[in-house]
């Protein structure tokens, strides 16, 4: 039993790892997974589970932009990099919305817009965006190439991007902020990574935010498994992150809107058929 569980949650952890960074949505991936793999566990545990694992996603960031996300250089003594204090800025900035929402209304949010339908509408909805946007871009010089050259109001919109993301799940937190942020003129190079980075405090917020909620109430069953998706979603985000900042120097993003495109209509078909079942 313990080995099927565990195998199953390192198959959650490779799901959240590749999905978390590529602008396919998460959620919807893991709504479909969890329709055939169920782990043997409580609905709260699951709950809180499916965010915590962003964790390890999260760690990848770190690890793979430790350089550019730290304010202080020790070489030499201690000395501020100011401009790194500047882009910390327009991520917080950026994380304004999302969060003033996520903390007075999250659980009314889930109640009302967690389920497949929401899910599968997003999907293909950004989906479209994603095709068109690139289509109206394909001949336009970006406005801001550097996360240094994006301005305040800039990331204050990319955060009202990712509040869609954070309202309408399927959306795609990376999908709504990269979105958002071509839409304004972001190179797709600078744009990947201001969202790299702006997870970094938002997944840090939202998993705090489920594990007070489940109240750090672990069985030595359930640390195990929440312990070994983290890991598992670090291993495969580096990896993810990798393949992203490579494919975006030569394509842009419209194979993701055909993805997801693709994906939303199978979402609808299986819960449309189970649902009359």
């Amino acid at each position: 039993m313990w080995f099927i569980e565990i195998l199953k949650v390192i198959f959650l952890g490779i799901v959240e790892g590749v999905t978390e960074w590529l602008p396919i949505s998460s959620t919807g991936h893991m709504i479909l997974v969890n329709e055939f793999i169920k782990l043997k566990v409580s609905d709260a545990f699951m709950e809180m589970f499916l965010v915590v694992i962003q964790l390890g996603a999260i760690l990848a960031v770190v690890v793979m932009y430790w350089g550019k996300l730290i304010p202080f250089s020790f070489k030499g003594g201690i000395k501020v990099k100011k401009n790194t204090f500047i882009m910390w800025f327009k991520i917080l900035v950026s994380c304004i919305p999302a969060a003033i929402v996520g903390i007075l209304w999250d659980d009314q949010l889930n109640a009302l817009f967690y389920n497949y339908q929401t899910v599968a509408v997003m999907l293909i909805i950004f989906g479209v965006l994603f095709i068109v946007i690139e289509k109206l871009n394909k001949n336009k010089s970006p406005k801001m190439n550097t996360i240094s050259e994006i301005t305040y109001q800039a990331a204050l919109l990319i955060g009202f991007f990712q509040l869609i993301a954070a309202v309408f799940p399927g959306t795609s937190r990376s999908g709504a902020t990269i979105l958002g942020a071509l839409l304004i003129g972001v190179s797709r190079t600078a744009a990947a990574e201001f969202t790299f980075f702006l997870a970094v405090p938002v997944m840090l917020g939202a998993s705090l935010l489920k594990l007070i909620k489940f109240g750090f109430n672990f069985t030595g069953y359930e640390l195990t498994l929440l312990i070994i998706g983290m890991i598992t979603a670090f291993i495969v985000s580096v990896l993810a992150i990798k393949f992203l900042v490579n494919y975006i120097k030569k394509h842009d993003f419209k194979a993701f809107g055909w993805y997801r495109i693709i994906l939303g209509i199978i979402v609808l078909i299986y819960f449309g058929i189970t649902s009359l079942a």
